[in-house]
């Protein structure tokens, strides 16, 4: 048996897993990206209850369990009822998410949303509404009922995650980048995931993304910026001066057409890299760690894009997806190890010097015989 550092998804929308095979098919439009795979999101987020989201989450967790993963950020938004109406336990939604979590063996981050609009200019509508806070004290006090519920469990971890520029007013960053580092939070959002967000941006701030939230002061250690996928190369740096993390979601990412980040740049910079699973179309945690390495390789059209003396290529990306991830949740390092069975077929002819890199490259979560947890610990 082989043992390595347990694997943890920095990013999830665990409900998301209801959707698997819902969204593969040409839509009627004929243009098929983002924003149409969006609207079969929202059908399914709409359809939602305390009872549900608990019953996908627990299979979506079940599931990321047998892969490996034994550390989870919950980007978690979907909060009142499906008129916008808070219900009236206004966390029983986020509850049952940690519970499935728990359930199924699990640590996990409870990354509690902050959404409040449609765009700039655009006012929350449709599924949008159960998303959305009225004022950012409502959603800051379901941050705090949160942490004093949790905050003798040593498998849970509660932080802040303004969804993105697009669904939050500018004003709304310097008090949540406060209020995180004020009770020493993670602080996930979703950052420049697509060429239309940024387009917004630019538009209502006269600033790009990173720009935006370098001003507002919400860079820093405990920052996780999601996908980073359309950056300029200076917002990298902003990026890595600040020590903050990007999450990469492979898997994702090419389902929904959205690109590969310039994974150089954001290394070159300094980024702490670590992968997210987003919206469970594929539960593999070996693909997402190579995922980082070969999209690279797809945008540079070279092999072996990590050539920096020290830790191999596959040294580098098991440490991306195992206690990098962790720590951009709020862990101090994995909480355990995978047990890797050496006779599964996928390592068969596999000698030992190279057995970590046929592991990266060639493995799945097939090789896993399960996890030995260790005692628990937060950064």
């Amino acid at each position: 048996m082989i043992r390595r550092p347990a694997f943890a998804t920095a990013h999830s929308h665990a409900f998301q897993r209801g959707m698997r095979g819902l969204a593969q098919r040409p839509g009627p439009r004929g243009t098929d990206d983002f924003w149409s795979w969006r609207t079969a999101m929202y059908d399914l987020a709409s359809s939602l209850d305390p009872e549900r989201i608990h019953a996908i989450s627990r299979v979506a967790f079940d599931e990321l369990r047998e892969a490996g993963v034994l550390t989870v950020g919950e980007f978690h938004y979907v909060h009142h009822q499906p008129d916008g109406t808070p219900y009236d336990d206004r966390t029983v939604m986020a509850d049952a998410v940690v519970r499935a979590a728990k359930d199924a063996g699990l640590r996990v981050a409870l990354l509690r949303g902050v959404y409040h609009r449609g765009g700039p200019g655009v006012a929350a509508a449709h599924a949008q509404v159960r998303f959305s806070d009225r004022s950012l004290d409502d959603a800051l006090r379901d941050v705090e009922a949160l942490r004093a519920r949790y905050r003798d469990d040593p498998d849970v971890v509660v932080g802040l995650a303004p969804h993105s520029v697009r669904a939050l007013p500018p004003s709304w960053l310097a008090p949540i980048a406060d209020h995180a580092r004020a009770h020493d939070l993670p602080l996930h959002m979703h950052v420049a995931e697509l060429p239309g967000v940024v387009a917004w941006c630019v538009a209502e701030s006269a600033k790009r993304p990173v720009e935006l939230l370098a001003d507002a002061g919400v860079l820093s250690p405990r920052f996780v910026a999601v996908h980073a996928t359309h950056l300029a190369p200076h917002e990298a740096r902003l990026l890595g001066e600040a020590g903050a993390f990007v999450c990469i979601n492979p898997t994702t990412e090419r389902d929904l057409g959205d690109g590969h980040p310039d994974v150089t740049a954001l290394r070159e910079a300094g980024c702490r890299l670590c992968t997210g699973i987003d919206s469970h179309v594929l539960t593999d945690p070996f693909e997402d760690m190579r995922g980082i390495e070969l999209g690279e390789r797809l945008r540079t059209l070279l092999r072996v894009t990590i050539r920096e003396p020290g830790p191999t290529v596959a040294e580098r990306l098991w440490e991306a997806a195992s206690h990098e991830g962790a720590r951009a949740c709020g862990f101090a390092d994995a909480g355990g190890e995978v047990l890797i069975d050496r006779g599964a077929r996928a390592l068969a002819l596999v000698d030992d010097e190279h057995l970590l890199d046929a592991l990266v490259f060639s493995g799945t979560c097939r090789v896993v015989a399960g996890i030995a947890r260790a005692e628990p610990r937060r950064v």
